[in-house]
């Protein structure tokens, strides 16, 4: 079992590196650049966790909006949705956007 995907979980990891689990002739690998808290709106329930993760990726390949099987040496492996924000001069953004209900 892997661990929790929480905005603390991330909070942890920020600048070391998951690999996309595809079918290439190498793993890609992303870095984890930021964890940024999202903050409850009025008409939302209360509970609710929500958070991003920014990740950069390589320049040469370009990751389309999905879902993707990740692994992380300490949170383990786990799915989780990629959508491309752009390109920078270092490679492609992407945005993981997170919304659960935290447990009590």
């Amino acid at each position: 079992m892997s661990g929790m995907q929480t905005e603390a979980e991330f909070s942890k990891h920020v600048n070391t590196k998951f690999q996309v689990l595809v079918d290439a002739p190498q793993p890609i690998e992303l870095t984890l650049v930021s964890v940024t808290a999202r903050k409850i709106e009025a008409h939302e329930e209360a509970g609710m966790e929500r958070f991003s993760a920014m990740f950069m990726g390589p320049s040469e390949i370009f990751l389309p909006q999905q879902i993707y099987r990740v692994s992380h040496p300490e949170m383990g492996e786990f799915d989780i949705f990629l959508v491309g924000l752009g390109q920078d001069p270092d490679g492609f953004r992407y945005e993981a956007v997170y919304n659960y209900y935290r447990g009590d």
